[in-house]
């Protein structure tokens, strides 16, 4: 009798040793990936003032064209975050990664060799296509491989690399831009297609959870046990749900008939929210350059405001995952508000830089804590679609973003005015994250595998 529940107990930590590898690879590689999209995200913020004042890059390049510019790249990413959808529920997540590992790094390194404002544009848009698939399905992974209880500190682990990301982007703009130019920073964004893809087509499995969901229960176990990754308990029903007329109908069709308005109100949220990301991100390295910094100091912030966020999204998943995400991401939309109202308050430096890094949690850090809460809000089989969902119809905020703050910058408004409307697009995300239903369908969460 001892011996056998030696050897069981023996079988059981070989089972979890195998788990901890996969899950460390995991989240390793999509967080790499994460980091490049995050890159990509503030590369362009740290380049504007180059393109604004020396027409010699790209051409005329004015306040309103750079704000169309930034914008490229988002509407790109809301046509591969909405096709990553359907396919990524479909075809699976591993598919769709590896292509978007290798699609935005080949993006970035055309983008760093044009020489015009419309193919700039052009190639701008094409990279957003790989980062929106890339985004859309790393929630999904992350949501379905993350143990249970501490998947919104996982998701925030992940989704880390984003403001990282932007942190890096914004270093070495102030180390290198000198040196190597705007096309060379853009080309540091290429490394991915020779370094992260080999790694992840041998290393990034497929999901046991998004295969039980499709009904291959028998890859399912043979992955889980080669893994380690446990089959989801409800197994069985996962498949059998996917000929339910309610529960069963995946993807898109799924999501809009079983969460139509939540999915309308987390759309939403996720826009409003993306709208402050990609707005502070492009415009507050010139937004501080007006304010009397130099280049190097107006980089510092940008630097701040993404460490902020890192450090924010941490701390604000681990109450996520105690408490629930709804009521973080509201409290953290609130948080922004204040901070950027604070902005106009004349602090001295220290203080002022203290005021952006909550900032940074307040907008980037609560996109992070959105991702979270929307993965582990849907069942398996729209989980990708729901995130996707997410990912593109706010990365229409995304791209109202850039052009917001190219209005608000060119069209002779008084920082403080800026930072007020800003403030209030915050508020906005707060008062939406609250009137989101909550998931207390306990059938749902079965078949979420949660």
């Amino acid at each position: 009798m001892a011996e056998a529940v030696s050897a069981v107990a023996i079988a059981e930590s070989a089972r979890e040793a195998k788990q901890v590898r996969t899950v460390v690879w995991v989240m390793s590689l999509a967080l790499v990936g994460l980091l490049f999209d995050g890159y990509d995200l503030v590369v362009y913020g740290a380049c504007v003032s180059t393109f604004l004042r020396d027409p010699t890059q790209l051409g005329k390049v004015t306040p309103a064209i750079a704000g169309q510019l930034g914008s490229y790249a988002l509407f790109g990413v809301l046509v591969g975050a909405l096709l990553a959808g359907s396919v990524g529920d479909i075809l699976g997540r591993r598919k769709v990664m590896l292509f978007a590992y290798a699609w935005f790094s080949i993006g970035m390194a055309a983008t760093a060799l044009t020489s015009s404002v419309a193919a700039f544009g052009a190639t701008r848009f094409l990279t957003g296509i790989g980062v929106g698939a890339l985004v859309a399905t790393t929630a999904a992974v992350v949501s379905e491989f993350a143990p249970k209880g501490r998947k919104n500190l996982f998701n925030a682990i992940v989704y880390s690399g984003v403001p990282a990301g932007s942190l890096m982007a914004a270093a070495l703009a102030i180390v290198l831009m000198s040196a190597i130019g705007w096309r060379g920073l853009f080309m540091i964004g290429a490394l991915p297609l020779v370094t992260l893809f080999p790694l992840a087509y041998f290393r990034m499995p497929e999901s046991v959870v998004w295969l039980a969901a499709r009904g291959r229960i028998a890859e399912a176990r043979a992955l889980a046990e080669r893994t380690g990754i446990e089959m989801p308990i409800a197994a069985p029903q996962l498949a059998k749900s996917m000929s339910d007329p309610i529960d069963g109908k995946a993807s898109w069709a799924g999501l809009f008939t079983s969460y139509p308005l939540a999915t309308f109100l987390l759309g939403l949220m996720s826009a409003t929210g993306l709208m402050l990301v990609y707005s502070l991100n492009t415009w507050l390295p010139e937004l501080m350059l007006r304010a009397g910094f130099n280049a190097r100091g107006s980089l510092s912030f940008l630097m701040v405001l993404n460490g902020g966020a890192v450090v924010g999204a941490l701390m604000g998943s681990r109450v996520a995952d105690r408490f629930g995400a709804k009521l973080v991401v509201a409290a953290c939309f609130a948080l922004g508000a204040v901070a950027i109202l604070l902005l106009t308050a004349g602090f001295p430096l220290a203080v002022l830089l203290a005021v952006v890094a909550v900032v940074g949690l307040g907008t980037s850090g609560t996109q992070t804590l959105i991702y979270g809460l929307v993965a582990n809000y849907y069942r398996t089989n729209v989980r990708s679609a729901g995130v996707a969902w997410c990912a593109g119809f706010g990365r229409l905020g995304g791209v109202g973003g850039p052009i917001l703050g190219g209005y608000l910058a060119g069209g002779g408004f008084a920082l403080e005015t800026i930072f007020y409307i800003l403030a209030s697009v915050a508020l906005f995300g707060s008062v939406l994250t609250i009137l989101v239903g909550s998931t207390n369908n306990k059938r749902r969460r079965l078949l979420a595998g949660a």
